[in-house]
């Protein structure tokens, strides 16, 4: 039979679609492309912002019309925190908790058997243990995720995820060598370490961060990355660890979401600006040419103008390489959903616009810094243009004249220029 998995949302989902992927492969079907005719259709879905779960909804609606005969299978955090969504929707023949994708294969045996709709959701508990996904590869991608912490306990006022996702959970020190020497063993040679609250890992098991980041820098020859952050476990000590490791890559994705103290206490943010800010200089400090990325949010609730130009100010001192920028979305189940004094689309429209080009500056003068400099870098994709694209240790992207035979190789570029959101280098 015919499958496929169309995943949406963040590096997790991804991980997890290729565990999915791997046991639908064991177990006899043929994997088709997204746009494919399949015999099975899995959503692997976000709930992290209604806008998230409005994806969702219209995939299963386009899936189901383009495709009338395939069996719809919802799973992910949609499925786990609104499994009412799913079942209110026709089309879906079966709903999977975050806690059963490993069930995925006999559900649809069950499935096939008598054609009756599913739904199997199971809700977390604090007791619940790690799950452990061994895979080795990733279908057409040139770096390798690896999912080392699931979970969160902060509750920040705005996030449905703690309930879609339980509470923080972390993997042994074990399975992140052994996934990472499979990994290296297919040729991979960057690995990404992602979690949902991933600095939290070994909060829960007498661990920390830091023995994950140790243990994978030195299980194999490779490039090890973190995934996005939270701005704790980052502390002095720790940066000066991570520095040790000449395969460690020097960028870090710090959530910060808003640059304004006032705004960060009601979202339940767990750090102040200055908090941050010693964080960043820590960084700038123990490293070399660093790269510090992270998320704003803006229009969050009660959000003032006053307060608003605390984090444009905050943003533009700190000089981030990269911002990412998204207007609040409210998000039914949450605190901050309750909150008085939302604000209008419209004003989040043009707060999200003035931070962008407020970043767009920051970003061009990172990009511009790197001019002069030789860096190693990961050939990733062909582009249009004839150039291919790839990323240095601190995550900065690159174009340069390579070949098929570059692409998943590290390579040695001079980068000599800027180019939009871009650096242009010459392979040497």
């Amino acid at each position: 039979m015919k499958a496929k998995i169309i995943t949406l949302g963040c590096k997790v989902n991804q991980f997890e679609t290729q565990a999915m992927l791997k046991d639908l492969i064991d177990n006899g079907y043929e994997l088709v492309g997204e746009d494919d005719k399949a015999d099975v259709s899995v959503i692997n879905s976000c709930a992290v912002t209604q806008v998230s779960e409005q994806k969702a909804v219209k995939l299963i609606h386009r899936t189901r019309r383009e495709n009338p005969d395939t069996v719809i299978v919802l799973t992910g955090c949609m499925a786990q925190a609104f499994p009412e969504s799913g079942n209110r929707l026709p089309e879906v023949d079966i709903i999977l908790g975050n806690k059963r994708r490993s069930d995925l294969v006999p559900t649809l045996q069950k499935y096939f058997s008598d054609r009756q709709k599913l739904t199997f959701v199971e809700e977390y508990t604090k007791k619940d243990d790690y799950e452990n996904l061994v895979i080795d590869d990733f279908v057409n991608r040139t770096r390798a995720f690896l999912k080392i912490e699931d979970g969160c306990n902060r509750f920040c006022s705005y996030c449905i995820i703690p309930y879609a996702r339980g509470r923080v959970r972390s993997c042994s020190l074990e399975y992140i060598r052994d996934e990472i020497q499979a990994f290296a063993k297919n040729g991979y040679k960057e690995i990404v370490l992602i979690g949902i609250n991933l600095s939290s890992f070994g909060s829960d098991n007498g661990l920390k961060f830091s023995d994950a980041v140790k243990t994978a820098c030195e299980s194999a020859d490779v490039r090890i990355r973190l995934g996005s952050l939270e701005p704790e476990s980052m502390d002095l000590d720790t940066l000066k660890l991570f520095a040790r490791y000449p395969n460690f890559c020097p960028q870090f994705h710090l959530s910060l979401q808003s640059g304004c103290d006032a705004t960060l206490k009601r979202m339940n943010r767990h750090y102040t600006t200055a908090d941050y800010a010693e964080i960043v200089q820590n960084i700038r400090t123990v490293f070399d040419n660093p790269a510090v990325t992270t998320d704003v949010m803006v229009g969050f609730a009660g959000e003032t103008e006053e307060e608003f130009r605390q984090s444009m100010n905050f943003v533009e001192n700190i000089g981030f390489a990269k911002v990412h920028i998204f207007p609040y979305s409210r998000r039914a189940g949450t605190v901050a959903d309750k909150a008085p004094n939302q604000i209008s689309p419209d004003i989040k429209k043009q707060r999200a616009a003035q931070m962008a080009e407020l970043t767009s500056k920051t970003s061009h003068t990172f990009l511009s810094s790197q001019i002069g400099r030789t860096e190693k870098v990961l050939i990733e994709t062909r582009h249009k243009n004839g150039l291919y694209e790839g990323y240095t240790m601190n995550y900065t992207p690159v174009f340069v004249q390579a070949n098929e035979n570059s692409v998943g190789e590290i390579v040695d570029v001079l980068i000599t220029d800027v180019q939009g959101d871009a650096c242009i280098g010459k392979m040497l």
